[in-house]
């Protein structure tokens, strides 16, 4: 279910080959994967990685979290975001 809330009605978006799930009344919405259907977007998966997205993306994915490391050594406030976020996923580790 990932982020997804069990019981929750959720309104299904497609953008291009990316599905999106958003809750009823909301307007934000989460990426839950990738429309296969179409032959020409299968071709698109990626079996190397976890989510089926290109290997490339993942690549460039962890570049940028890089770079956003390598400045947040000079950017006070970016810091304290990076702090927040890392508090938040450790703790979310701790819940299972």
């Amino acid at each position: 279910m990932g982020n997804l809330k069990p019981g929750a009605k959720y309104i299904y978006e497609r953008n291009g080959d990316k599905v999106y799930a958003r809750e009823f009344g909301e307007k934000e919405r989460t990426l839950i994967g990738y429309n296969l259907n179409d032959p020409g977007e299968a071709s698109r998966f990626d079996s190397r990685t976890h989510d089926g997205r290109p290997l490339h993306e993942h690549i460039m994915e962890d570049k940028m979290w890089g770079e956003i490391r390598r400045e947040a050594r000079t950017n006070v406030t970016l810091q304290k975001a990076l702090d927040r976020a890392i508090m938040i996923y450790k703790l979310s580790k701790d819940k299972i």
